[in-house]
């Protein structure tokens, strides 16, 4: 098996309709015959990898609202984390 690593712009955008398809899909659709099945030898031999982006530490001045809105909307990520994916995304979809 070889690994295959694209950055996360090298992935094409999925179009509208092939997600309304995939949405529509029901688990009995899903054909997974070319996924080898994952046991107890696979697991003993994988490794976690997290990507590791390229951040830089910054100050910045948010209005007190705003920044209480992230504080309080941050569920498993921190609100800084939150902060720049709503600003990835945003940046994403207008570039």
């Amino acid at each position: 098996m070889t690994t295959v690593r694209k950055h996360i712009d090298e992935i094409p955008t999925m179009s509208e309709e092939r997600a309304k398809e995939v949405e529509a899909m029901s688990d009995e659709d899903i054909d997974y015959s070319d996924i080898p099945s994952l046991n107890e030898e696979f697991f003993k031999n994988a490794k976690l990898v997290k990507r590791k982006p390229k951040t830089e530490q910054i100050s910045i001045r948010i209005d007190t609202e705003v920044l209480e809105w992230f504080r309080t909307h941050a569920k498993e990520k921190g609100y800084q984390t939150l902060i720049n994916d709503v600003l990835r995304t945003y940046v994403k979809h207008n570039s």
